[in-house]
């Protein structure tokens, strides 16, 4: 993969991703902090952050359960441990953090 491809497809991930916790997670507040970082807070004040790694190809989420790692398969963003998908690792994620149900869908 190219970096501009990765650009336009990590791009769209994290946009996608913003745009669900929008309407999909009012208890949370999402901000954009520099080019590609999504950070999402949580009622209790605890934080997600989630950002694309350019020299990794990959897109990294940060979590109160630990750091995973997404790389794009041809067809979705896969945690590079156990292949879930990011939307629904997110999701997954954000519903424990916050304790209620986020489903984000798939971006």
């Amino acid at each position: 993969m190219t970096e501009s491809e990765f650009e336009a497809l990590a791009g769209a991930a994290l946009t996608a991703l913003e745009n669900a916790f929008e309407a999909n997670a009012p208890d949370t507040d999402v901000q954009i902090k520099g080019a590609g970082v999504l950070e999402i807070e949580f009622d209790d004040g605890s934080k997600m952050v989630i950002n694309r790694h350019g020299a990794a190809r990959e897109i990294w989420v940060a979590a109160r359960a630990g750091g995973f790692h997404f790389r794009h398969d041809g067809t979705a963003w896969r945690d590079t441990r156990d292949g879930t998908e990011l939307f629904a690792a997110v999701s997954r994620l954000a519903s424990e953090q916050g304790g209620s149900p986020v489903v984000l869908g798939v971006g």
